[in-house]
């Protein structure tokens, strides 16, 4: 290799600021801020160093500097949104650094002209992203000059010319730089910067908000990220009494909990072969006598879900209190407290065999690893039900469902998919295989238990985290990550939850009377 082709190579390299780059880091600082004050001192470099040597961020490209990020860790309450550049930086000496602050202050970024169109500022914003969400900082604040400004101040407000920034009608070589990576405006203010004629002595207050941020981290307790879900792709058997179909239900849970599962999905009527025992009977007949058994399984429920340290979602069982039969899914958590779920929407077949009636509410539930929500079967087939949940912050929605045929399948299956995408959130689902030919609307069984996520870069290439084997009696014991739906629905390739035109169209549930 020639000596100027070497010469032409370049080496990035991004590392903390030494004090013997300042000459490097003043000869650009000077170049770009000859009307804004030029350079700082030695001794100010040295003080910021010394005060925060973390925050203080460079890349070199063969042993110079040609790009740096400087920032400070501050208690933002003690400035608040209307304070000036020579006050939250110690007019430079950095003085006002706080270790236990909550805010990572940025002060300054700069690149070398030479260096523009490489796109080093994107490398060091990133950096500093990084060491915020390291340090469980809240947020990234800084002061934006807007220079194009002084093209427009005649023509219109600061807070017209920032509109039209963002929607991209005006470039602003500083404010549409920081928009595209991820800032907001949370105000405009006056005389931050009264030096800089550019901006006319206006500046736009920006923040980047740490999605990852825990106030008051415990040592033990915290929120799981990695969660564990155990599906059961339960078999129908004939079972003589409760006590053999709650054996066979302890196996399984004692099998995912044996894994450290964190929940266990069990099908819709899944204790439907206790209706051979009312075999004799009319169809409605037979439910409501089946529903009889409900409250002594979800009891049993409940301790296995305590002995065994897992949430239980008890598939779905019948609930009849002598007027209104339903379909109700219990969660039986591990700290001993219950919760259920009515299905919404019966099938035509559920209502003209059995008379069962829809419930009237939906709601997440709060768990030890995350907010889930429950759709039983038909109901994961609306999608305005999924958005409701979603807009309550659930990050798994379980589907317990019980279908006959493989198109019935398709449909559940179908539909769960899309609403892990458009709910960004995770879905898993599971149904019954076997067959009961004595026991009428209940003799044949499809299932393919799955879990779906999202469909990004994050996730699973085809947004299948795990699935079983058609129609086999089995389980799935898989890791789910919670932070990676954060991550998704602030900074993913799409953001359905995030870009949906409230303007034009809401999902509400109304409340029935």
């Amino acid at each position: 290799m020639t000596k100027h082709k070497e010469e032409l190579e370049h080496r990035l390299k991004l590392r903390n600021i030494k004090l013997s780059d300042y000459d490097d880091i003043r000869d650009i600082m000077v170049s770009i801020y000859k009307d804004q004050g030029g350079a700082w001192t030695r001794q100010e470099l040295k003080n910021q160093i010394k005060a925060f040597p973390e925050g203080q961020i460079c890349i070199e490209d063969n042993g110079k500097v040609v790009a740096a990020a400087l920032s400070l860790i501050v208690d933002y309450a003690k400035f608040g949104d209307n304070h000036t550049y020579d006050q939250i930086t110690g007019f430079g000496k950095f003085d006002t650094h706080d270790n236990e602050g909550d805010t990572l202050y940025g002060t300054d970024v700069f690149v070398d002209n030479e260096y523009r169109g490489m796109r080093l500022g994107r490398r060091l914003y990133d950096a500093r992203k990084e060491l915020c969400e390291n340090l469980n900082l809240r947020s990234i604040i800084a002061g934006g000059r807007i220079p194009g400004y002084s093209k427009y101040y005649d023509q219109m407000t600061p807070r017209k010319y920032i509109d039209l920034v963002k929607s991209k009608e005006i470039f602003d070589p500083v404010l549409s730089f920081q928009l595209a990576n991820e800032f907001h405006v949370r105000k405009v203010i006056t005389k931050y910067l009264p030096e800089d004629t550019d901006s006319r002595a206006y500046a736009t207050l920006l923040e980047w908000i740490n999605i990852y941020y825990e106030k008051d981290e415990k040592l033990i307790g915290n929120k799981k990220s990695i969660v564990r879900l155990g599906l059961v792709q339960w078999k129908m058997r004939r079972f003589n009494n409760v006590d053999d179909l709650m054996q066979q239900v302890e196996f399984f849970v004692d099998t995912v909990s044996g894994y450290k599962s964190d929940f266990c999905l069990l099908p819709e009527f899944f204790n439907a072969p206790l209706l051979a025992e009312f075999n004799d009977m009319d169809a409605s007949e037979a439910i409501r006598n089946l529903a009889d058994y409900t409250d002594e399984i979800v009891s049993r429920m409940r301790d296995l879900a305590l002995s065994y340290n897992v949430n239980i979602i008890a598939g779905s069982m019948p609930e009849y209190d002598g007027k209104k039969l339903r379909n109700v899914s219990y969660l039986c958590r591990r700290d001993g407290t219950i919760d259920k779920q009515y299905k919404l929407h019966i099938t035509p077949d559920e209502q003209s065999y059995w008379g069962l009636q829809g419930g009237n509410g939906i709601k997440v539930f709060d768990t030890d690893a995350g907010k889930i929500g429950i759709l039983i079967c038909y109901d994961v087939e609306f999608p305005e039900l999924g958005r409701i949940l979603a807009e309550q912050e659930m990050d798994i929605l379980f589907v317990p469902f019980w279908t006959d045929t493989k198109n019935a399948f398709l449909r559940v299956n179908t539909c769960a998919k899309a609403r892990a995408v458009e709910n960004e959130c995770y879905v898993a689902i599971t149904g019954s295989v076997g067959n009961l030919p004595r026991v009428e609307n209940m003799d044949i069984q499809y299932s393919q238990a799955a879990i779906y996520s999202p469909s990004d870069f994050s996730f699973p290439h085809d947004a299948t985290v795990a699935q079983a084997s058609e129609n086999a009696e089995t389980t799935i014991v898989a890791d789910v990550d919670l932070d990676l739906l954060t991550k998704q629905r602030k900074a993913g390739s799409v953001r359905n939850l995030e870009q949906r035109r409230l303007d034009l169209y809401s999902v509400q549930l109304k409340r029935k009377k």
